[in-house]
């Protein structure tokens, strides 16, 4: 018995969200105490497996086969198949990518159980697993457990956990080989899904100044970004302020925007609306600056500031220039 983690990549490079997912893997595997496995699956996927070794699996599966090459969901699904049956993990977890949507139901179907999808956290208690999904654009946490025999299969929430870091000690790498025909292949692989370009990833900044309708107007806008600019922090905001056309769409945080895990995020003139806060759940330290004390943001904030964001974010600027000086 284990918890495997199921990795993407694609051309030998690793997705960040499967690194989160071995974090949520090592969190289940920890709390049962079983070990964590993971599995890379494509063609000359040696490298790529070396890497995944480095993070904390204490065995990585090498899934190769000439058929594997391109991505379809029949060659995933049924290779998968065979390595899953083989090695009967207790848990298989998958980051929730646009391809993992695609195949894992088809794979999960085969094993006559239910994908738990997009999950934000996982509790462990007596050696029973709960799965937690947000419900209604995230007002509502629920628990879930898989019911039955068998593996339970869930996909992880981009930001839900902090990607793994590389241990000291190498986990072993093992190659697992399937059998495919080309018959087995009935769909044929067009282009890969690509996202709409974006000339910056929230996603991967360490620090964020995101900014809300407190501003009041476009003009007051370099208020922030000076902020910004002596934090060497990225400028983010929420919908209210892109819909308006003052910050590109890209720079949008949540529901609807891009989902971020910084190690600090300002939010500066944010109410906390239930739809922002789903894609800053993943900040490690949260700052509120905010002239309504009732606001919802400080309910999340581990530092809240309440007052006229005019008087404090410059003050603030300047401190923290007096001290980088």
């Amino acid at each position: 018995m284990s918890v495997l983690v199921i990795m993407e990549q694609r051309a030998g490079v690793l997705n960040r969200m499967s690194l989160e997912t071995l974090t949520g893997g090592a969190k289940v595997a920890t709390g049962l105490g079983i070990p964590l496995e993971a599995a890379v699956i494509g063609q000359g996927v040696a490298e790529v497996a070396g890497t995944v070794a480095a993070y904390g699996p204490t065995k990585t599966y090498m899934v190769e086969h000439e058929l594997l090459a391109e991505y379809t969901p029949d060659g995933f699904a049924k290779a998968l198949d065979q390595l899953i049956r083989a090695k009967q993990p207790q848990v298989v977890l998958f980051p929730h990518t646009y391809q993992v949507r695609d195949f894992a139901p088809k794979l999960v179907t085969r094993f006559g159980r239910a994908l738990v999808s997009d999950v934000v956290d996982v509790k462990v208690d007596n050696s029973a697993v709960h799965f937690v999904r947000q419900l209604f654009q995230g007002k509502l946490n629920a628990d879930f457990a898989s019911s039955g025999d068998g593996a339970q299969f869930v996909s992880l929430q981009a930001g839900a956990f902090r990607a793994a870091q590389t241990h000291a000690e190498m986990g072993t790498v093992e190659a697992f080989a399937v059998e495919l025909v080309p018959s087995d292949i009935r769909s044929k692989a067009e282009a890969p899904f690509r996202e709409a370009q974006r000339s910056v990833d929230l996603s991967s900044a360490e620090m964020i100044v995101s900014v809300g309708r407190g501003i009041k107007e476009k003009e007051n806008l370099p208020l922030v970004e000076a902020l910004a600019e002596a934090l060497g922090a990225e400028l983010a905001a929420s919908r209210p302020i892109c819909d308006n056309g003052w910050l590109p769409m890209e720079r949008q945080v949540g529901s609807s925007g891009q989902t971020v895990a910084p190690k600090v995020y300002f939010a500066v003139g944010i109410s906390g609306a239930i739809q922002h806060l789903v894609g800053m759940k993943g900040a490690r330290t949260v700052v509120a600056i905010n002239s309504d004390e009732n606001a919802p943001i400080f309910e999340v904030a581990d530092y809240g500031i309440v007052g006229d964001l005019f008087q404090v974010v410059p003050a603030l600027t300047a401190e923290i220039k007096k001290v980088k000086a």
